[in-house]
C-alpha cells in the first residue's frame, strides 16, 4: 500500500504571527491562504515536499462546548495541545537562526537519552515545534 501524509493541522491564534514564524523564520512556502482575520486557513510547507501543514483557527470542530473550547485554549497556552517534529541536517544552524529571529526557545540543542539530538521551540500559538538532527 502506498500512502503518504498529505497534510497535518496546527492551530493558530494570530495568522500573521504564524506566517512570520513558518514562512519567514523556517523559510517555508505558502501554498494557500484562505479566509480573513483570525478565520484564516494557511497551508505552508518546505519547498519541494508534497506534505504540508495547515494552520487553522483553533477549536473549529462542530459540537464543541464552551468548556471544551476553553480547555483547548488553556492547552495551547501551555504548549500541550499540538506539536510537530521536524528534522534538519544542521540542527545548530537552525536553532541559531530561530533564536536570533525571536522564536520562543523551550530547549536548546540537547542529546536525548533515546538517541536523538534535538531542540524545542513554541510557535506564536503555543504549539510545540521539536526539531531534531537528521
Amino acid at each position: 500500500m502506498d500512502i503518504t501524509i498529505h497534510a497535518t493541522f496546527l492551530p493558530h491564534t494570530d495568522p500573521d504571527a504564524s506566517l512570520a514564524f513558518y514562512r519567514d523564520l523556517l523559510g517555508w512556502e505558502v501554498r494557500l491562504d484562505v479566509g480573513r482575520g483570525p478565520m484564516r486557513w494557511i497551508t505552508v510547507a518546505p519547498a519541494g515536499l508534497p506534505s504540508s501543514v495547515v494552520l487553522e483557527p483553533p477549536a473549529m470542530a462542530e459540537g464543541l462546548t464552551d468548556v471544551q473550547r476553553g480547555a483547548i485554549t488553556e492547552m495551547m497556552q501551555n504548549g500541550s495541545y499540538a506539536y510537530i517534529t521536524l528534522a534538519t541536517p544542521d540542527l545548530d544552524g537552525a536553532f541559531d537562526k530561530l533564536q536570533a529571529g525571536g522564536a520562543d526557545v523551550v530547549q536548546e540543542p540537547t542529546d536525548q537519552p533515546w538517541g536523538a539530538r534535538d531542540c524545542v521551540f513554541r510557535d506564536p500559538a503555543g504549539n510545540t515545534v521539536r526539531i531534531q538532527q537528521a
